[in-house]
């Protein structure tokens, strides 16, 4: 029986700290992050943003330094990695705790510094208001480097290939069940909840104890349809109404699973009885359009190559106006990532990058035509993730 995959090493996340300035295109003495997903990527401390701000300092030899309000002081200790916690007591509180950074880079050395961020300053969520770091810190040089620590991240270690091949793994299994359940007459938020259950309650007698899912975005192994059922499947981003299936409904899902902090993504389009005529010609362009995307990946292509090659599909078969959004984005610890598989992005594909391929068609009135499913670029090509069957047979369900 092989091994579950465990978190990522400490040894992992500290290399990643020294090798971030590695990625940058300007020398820099420090760089200061507010973004909860790099502050996970860089230290291992995962936490809820709220208005109290957070920041980790990560120093040119690689020393990280948590900067925490007192309420997270234990758990950063607790479960981040950084060779040191400092808190200020609450926000906004008698001094900004932005300017109490400000004290603390000083204390570094770091007042006159280059120091390169992913904001200039805190970013505003649930109600914060305060400097930017610039204004605060008038005698640094601060320099936005989100672009290349976004490269950093997409160049997924075989540890991280690892969890999201596990995630893949417990979202088939959680869609299955959704598969299993979705019966006309049923009720979607039922469904939902049923497979979503029974998929996590497998996967963390599975995992054992110790699991983690450490991600904001998906608590478990999940399998949802987010309203996109029947002529609601047409809207791209649906939200649940509670429905009840019918006979005829084109369904649309999506499923993953949250595994030491990384995700993967699997949809399909499925239909609640025999497809019509038009159902079936409209599931067979997307899986034509998915093929040319999977053709049209792999290292030293570009990203634009890949959406360029999809949007000729649309165009030789006169499909635009069911056009609504690019081929897909890469992904790993949130579930959308940079770069994107979209005619405006010129970024080599290299390996290690995981995206999904998510083409899709939609038709008023009649419904969405998508499949979404979670690949890695190898140095021959690309590789299948997920491994859910594509085909109608497999994906009509009984009336």
């Amino acid at each position: 029986m092989t091994a579950s995959p465990g978190p990522i090493s400490r040894e992992e996340r500290a290399a990643r700290a020294k090798a971030a300035f590695d990625h940058l295109d300007t020398p820099q003495d420090a760089l200061v992050l507010f973004d909860d997903q790099f502050i996970f990527y860089y230290s291992g401390f995962a936490f809820f943003p709220t208005e109290r701000p957070v920041a980790l300092i990560i120093t040119r030899d690689g020393e990280r330094i948590l900067f925490v309000p007192r309420l997270e002081r234990e758990h950063a200790q607790q479960m981040g990695e950084a060779e040191r916690v400092a808190d200020y007591p609450e926000f906004p509180g008698h001094r900004h705790p932005l300017l109490q950074l400000t004290d603390l880079l000083g204390e570094l050395g770091l007042s006159p510094a280059s120091i390169g961020v992913d904001h200039d300053g805190y970013p505003p969520v649930m109600g914060y208001d305060g400097p930017e770091l610039s204004e605060a810190l008038p005698g640094a040089k601060v320099r936005r480097v989100s672009r290349a620590l976004d490269h950093q991240m997409a160049l997924k270690s075989p540890t991280e290939v690892e969890l999201i091949r596990e995630s893949a793994r417990w979202g088939a299994h959680a869609h299955q069940l959704l598969q299993d359940y979705t019966r006309v007459g049923e009720n979607e938020t039922e469904v939902e909840a049923r497979a979503t259950k029974e998929a996590t309650a497998a996967m963390i007698a599975a995992l054992g104890e110790t699991y983690r899912g450490q991600n904001r975005w998906m608590s478990g192994a999940v399998a949802l349809y987010r309203g996109q059922i029947g002529v609601h499947s047409a809207l791209p981003h649906a939200m649940t109404t509670g429905a009840t299936f019918q006979h005829g409904d084109t369904l649309v899902t999506g499923a993953g699973a949250a595994v030491w902090g990384y995700l993967s993504e699997l949809e399909r389009t499925m239909f609640l009885g025999e497809a019509s005529g038009e159902q079936q010609r409209f599931f067979g362009h997307m899986l034509k359009l998915q093929d040319i995307a999977f053709e049209a990946l792999g290292p030293g292509r570009t990203c634009a190559q890949v959406d360029e090659a999809v949007r000729a599909y649309y165009e030789r078969e006169g499909l635009w106006d069911h056009w609504r959004h690019h081929v897909g984005h890469s992904l790993g610890q949130r579930i959308h990532e940079s770069p994107f598989l979209d005619i405006g992005d010129s970024r080599p594909l290299e390996p290690g990058m995981v995206l999904s391929v998510e083409p899709g068609l939609y038709v008023p009135g009649l419904g969405g035509f998508r499949h979404s499913d979670t690949i890695l670029i190898t140095a021959s090509g690309m590789e299948l993730l997920t491994d859910y069957p594509r085909d109608l047979d497999s994906l009509t369900l009984p009336a």
